[in-house]
């Protein structure tokens, strides 16, 4: 589970971050240099960061929601919403949903 906080300092340390309760929360030097630009851009602009709580402990820790970025999928995504824009013309409704799905299945197929 994900909970929004606003970076308010960054140091040698790690990051100093306020969520969105108001809880302090610290964040550890590593995942701040993974992810240095948006601390840096949390910190002067005051916005919001999604955050993953760390392992119970006296003090609380958090480290930045993993962004998930791949290249293949996006162009699968786009491939995928473009094919169900095309029109078929004057064809019945269950004539169209076939059509559609033969020409995704051999889409996926030759990747």
């Amino acid at each position: 589970m994900s909970i929004s906080g606003t970076v308010i300092n960054l140091n040698a340390f790690g990051a100093t971050v306020r969520l969105v309760n108001g809880e302090i929360a610290h964040a550890a030097a590593q995942d701040v240099e993974a992810h240095r630009r948006q601390y840096e851009r949390s910190l002067s602009t005051r916005s919001s960061l999604a955050f993953v709580r760390g392992g119970e402990s006296r003090r609380t820790t958090v480290a930045l929601v993993p962004q998930i970025s791949d290249e293949r999928l996006e162009e699968h995504i786009t491939s995928y919403l473009k094919s169900t824009e095309e029109s078929e013309g004057e064809l019945p409704a269950h004539e169209r949903h076939f059509l559609r799905k033969k020409r995704r299945a051999a889409q996926w197929e030759a990747t």
